[in-house]
């Protein structure tokens, strides 16, 4: 569908997708037998798995998008290492891998050491909270080639992470679930790395040129707000499956929406669900919603609204992951059940 308030298309973003990867597929049959075979054609999962040896491998790339903005406007840069370091971590540990090592690539007009070393901080803080090592990297100073806001240093920041899929565990495709299996959502604390450019649009059209600086509240600016860190998700996921949990999909809710990328986690199996307990929508997404006159369709097509990870698990493992979540202060609740309908049926949270 095409969103002309938001100037974006996902249906076409989707094809796009398609198209590139079918072109990748094309190449696969290259390392057939050898080091770096494709083990698992999925072409639903998150990240995909390479045998070397007996290592399997899970490669996943993303960047930042133009959440990047924020921090131009704001100021504030160690916050942006949780959003890249969530992209690809968080897609990793959808398919069991543990994400272990991330290189990153930092597209810059100029370079700006003192903002290079905050975004470093942050994604070494970012690379402490999930476990991984920071391998390699990039800056590649391209002049006009990158626009951004203001005066100071414009950024493009995306990364490439690996994990491992160790003899414990199995990888997750989604083609274990089964009807009557309970659907989990994990509660998000802010927009992750999608969605920005309506986002953006929203907050010109009401605050003016300035928006970053109008008021969230007493204390916050809507542009410091909006910067809230990606909460990653990979150590829960990690304690999960070390556990053994049999958890049987997970949707890692980045573009898309909550559909859109719960689809994805169901498509082998070829089961529907029935998500009528999801967290409501944080206060700032639905006050964004209401000032931009979004629709709960589109709010819940291009925003997390609140939940960032869903996970499905057998009914009788579910206390256990409630539990899991509750020690490593994580937000957890049984969001819905698995049916064999083929569709995703939301009943959207509403905070009115």
């Amino acid at each position: 569908m095409e969103n002309k308030s938001s100037g974006l298309n996902i249906e076409l973003g989707n094809a796009s997708s398609k198209v590139a990867f079918e072109h990748a597929k094309s190449t696969y049959h290259l390392r057939e037998g050898r080091r770096g075979a494709i083990g698992q054609q999925t072409d639903g999962s998150f990240s995909n798995i390479i045998i070397f040896g007996k290592e399997r491998i899970g490669i996943a790339s993303d960047g930042v998008g133009t959440k990047i903005e924020l921090a131009e406007r704001t100021g504030i840069y160690h916050t942006m290492g949780f959003d890249l370091v969530a992209m690809v971590a968080d897609d990793l540990v959808t398919a069991g891998f543990e994400p272990s090592d991330i290189t990153n690539v930092i597209d810059v007009n100029l370079i700006d050491q003192s903002i290079i070393n905050q975004l470093m901080a942050g994604l070494a803080k970012a690379c402490t909270f999930a476990g991984m090592a920071i391998t390699g990297g990039e800056i590649a100073e391209l002049g006009d080639r990158v626009g951004g806001y203001g005066p100071n240093m414009h950024i493009n920041w995306s990364s490439t992470a690996i994990g491992f899929l160790s003899e414990k565990r199995t990888l997750i495709t989604g083609a274990n679930i089964e009807k009557g299996h309970v659907v989990i959502a994990l509660k998000s604390n802010g927009f992750r790395s999608n969605g920005f450019s309506l986002i953006r649009k929203i907050m010109q059209q009401q605050f003016g040129d300035d928006w970053h600086l109008a008021k969230y509240d007493d204390d916050i600016t809507w542009g410091e707000k909006l910067l809230t860190p990606s909460l990653i998700y990979t150590p829960l996921i990690n304690q999960l499956l070390d556990a053994g949990i049999p958890i049987s999909g997970i949707a890692h809710i980045t573009g898309g929406g909550i559909q859109d990328n719960f689809l994805r986690a169901l498509k082998a199996s070829k089961k529907g669900a029935v998500l009528d307990n999801l967290f409501e929508p944080l206060e700032m997404m639905e006050r964004i919603r209401q000032l931009g006159q979004v629709s709960y369709d589109d709010a819940y097509l291009y925003w997390n609204m609140g939940n960032g990870m869903l996970l499905v698990a057998p009914p009788n493992h579910a206390d256990q992951i409630l539990q899991s979540a509750q020690s490593l202060d994580y937000q957890a609740k049984v969001a819905g059940k698995i049916t064999d309908s083929g569709t995703v049926h939301l009943e959207f949270a509403s905070t009115n």
